[in-house]
């Protein structure tokens, strides 16, 4: 147990650029606190000091924010970065090198007994206020943005992001257009894709699509009066800035 308390220590030097020695980790990182009180109830747990080991596990609940049932396993090299709101379920496995931060829940949805929890493999990372839920597995590498929910399993090295949690793909051609149109009028279209559950998003995708075919037609109707001989004043539209809006785009 202490070998892994001394790994729990160390790899937080690889994960957090903050942590400057072991002494301020060891007295200041709720997350270190969390995982010792862990490692030692979960002693307990395996041995049928049940009620001892859930009645130990408040105190680290009460002063981090952190719940971790006894119950729950926990692999090698653990990091728990800030850990305010996490919740760990009693039937929760956690492989090794996995990482959690704030607002983490790894929760059941069932009432039923039984494996009811989510299990992580090796190299997980779970961003902060993600939701993972019911007895899924994240496997190797996996890793899911901040804020998603997910009640599936996530394959070796994917991304998962969004509500419901769905993997990130390459954009498509149509986003990338958008995405150049959007800089060009002059403001930031960032996450406007077409498949967010989101209808203000969907509204911008539909009028940067309609504005793009506006600027076509427009671009072929001045090529055809050039060369019937016309002259066009090609001075260039002035550059849209969130000012004219009167609000901040964000």
């Amino acid at each position: 147990m202490f070998e892994r308390i001394r790994e729990d220590v160390m790899c937080i030097f690889d994960r957090d650029p903050a942590a400057r020695n072991v002494f301020e980790i060891l007295t200041t990182y709720p997350g270190i606190h969390a995982i010792i009180w862990h490692r030692l109830d979960h002693w307990l747990w395996q041995h049928n000091f049940k009620w001892l080991a859930r009645f130990l596990s408040n105190i680290p609940r009460w002063y981090t924010g952190i719940e971790i049932h006894p119950g729950a396993t926990i692999g090698r090299r653990f990091f728990i970065d800030h850990g305010m709101g996490i919740v760990i379920g009693e039937t929760a496995e956690i492989g090794d090198d996995c990482s959690l931060y704030h607002g983490v829940t790894l929760g059941g949805t069932s009432w039923k007994p039984g494996k009811r929890h989510p299990t992580l493999k090796n190299n997980v990372v779970v961003g902060a206020g993600a939701k993972v839920l019911g007895p899924i597995t994240l496997n190797n590498g996996a890793r899911v943005g901040s804020n998603a929910v997910v009640v599936k399993d996530v394959p070796e090295n994917v991304t998962v992001v969004g509500v419901p949690g769905r993997e990130v793909t390459q954009r498509s051609h149509d986003e990338k257009r958008r995405e150049a149109l959007a800089e060009k009028l002059g403001f930031d279209a960032y996450g406007a894709t077409q498949d967010m559950p989101d209808p203000v998003a969907n509204a911008v995708n539909r009028m940067l699509d309609h504005i793009h075919l506006m600027e076509e037609r427009t671009d072929c109707l001045c090529a055809e009066v050039r060369r019937l001989g016309g002259q066009i004043d090609m001075k260039p539209m002035p550059k849209l800035e969130a000012d004219c809006f009167g609000t901040e785009v964000v």
